[in-house]
């Protein structure tokens, strides 16, 4: 005998049962029913017969439907408080510096680092969205005056003498000649420009970005803390984002067109973020 006989003949006495039932005519049942009778149909238990006969007819009776509950009123507009005001983003962290560049690579007066993170302070209100970072100010302020000649200001960030690029009137190899713009308002010359300033603007360019970084009511080029500010803004210009790298060196590069001052000043301003002064490598003469 086969090893799978006897499941297979088990299997035919089930769906024989099952083909009975559909076979059953449906009238037999019905006229069954109309005379009183129970039907007597061989493959059903009576039991489960009269089981389903005593089943109370109170639960063939649709029960009265729920009222919808109400929906849960809406809070008054004016008692919701609202959110809370953003706080300002914080001023970045920073290493220990030396306070002089007498003290180290890596100094910077105290006057300066304290113009530089205001001037990240005020721009992270007035344009978030440039992410400024106050190293890379401080980057500029390095490479174009070495930080206002290491500090050379008053208590309130003013030069002790002006600081002047030389006369553009072509009398040097490499520079433009760049006639007068604020008749000699800003560098003394009415006759040619010349950049002003510790962190070095033009007059012109001076003229359109200038800030009041102080609060005392005047944009002065030769103010720490007013030409933090307006170097900030200038960087910021045209919607670039300083916490892209390649939006910041293109800034840069807008603001001195030099690879090797571009080079420069980002050297810098990652030494001022990490403390690890750059390397000779890391700054090509800028001719």
């Amino acid at each position: 005998m086969g090893r799978h006989s006897k499941k297979a003949e088990s299997h035919v006495r089930r769906n024989s049962v099952l083909a009975l039932g559909g076979l059953l005519p449906i009238g037999l049942i019905t006229a069954a029913n109309s005379a009183g009778a129970t039907p007597k149909v061989p493959f059903l238990v009576a039991a489960s017969i009269d089981a389903a006969a005593a089943e109370p007819e109170a639960d063939l009776v649709p029960q009265a439907e729920k009222a919808p509950e109400a929906p849960p009123a809406l809070p008054d507009p004016a008692d919701i408080p609202p959110p809370p005001a953003p706080e300002p983003a914080p001023v970045q962290a920073t290493p220990t510096l030396p306070t002089s560049i007498a003290a180290g690579a890596l100094g910077i007066p105290e006057i300066n680092l304290a113009a530089y993170q205001n001037a990240e302070r005020i721009l992270a209100v007035e344009n978030p969205g440039c992410g400024m970072y106050w190293t890379l100010i401080a980057g500029i302020g390095r490479v174009e005056s070495t930080h206002a000649y290491d500090g050379k200001t008053d208590a309130q960030g003013n030069m002790l003498e002006p600081v002047l690029g030389p006369v553009l009137n072509g009398s040097l190899a490499g520079n433009a000649v760049i006639a007068d713009t604020d008749n000699g308002a800003l560098d003394g010359n009415a006759n040619y420009d010349r950049a002003v300033g510790p962190t070095q603007f033009l007059p012109e360019t001076w003229n359109r970005y200038a800030a009041d970084g102080n609060g005392d009511g005047v944009a002065d080029p030769q103010n720490l803390f007013d030409s933090a500010v307006t170097t900030g803004k200038y960087l910021c210009d045209g919607g670039l984002n300083m916490r892209n790298p390649i939006d910041a060196a293109k800034a840069v590069h807008r603001y001195n067109n030099s690879a090797a001052y571009v080079a420069n000043v980002l050297a810098w301003s990652v030494g001022y973020s990490t403390g690890i002064a750059p390397t000779s490598a890391d700054l090509p003469k800028i001719h």
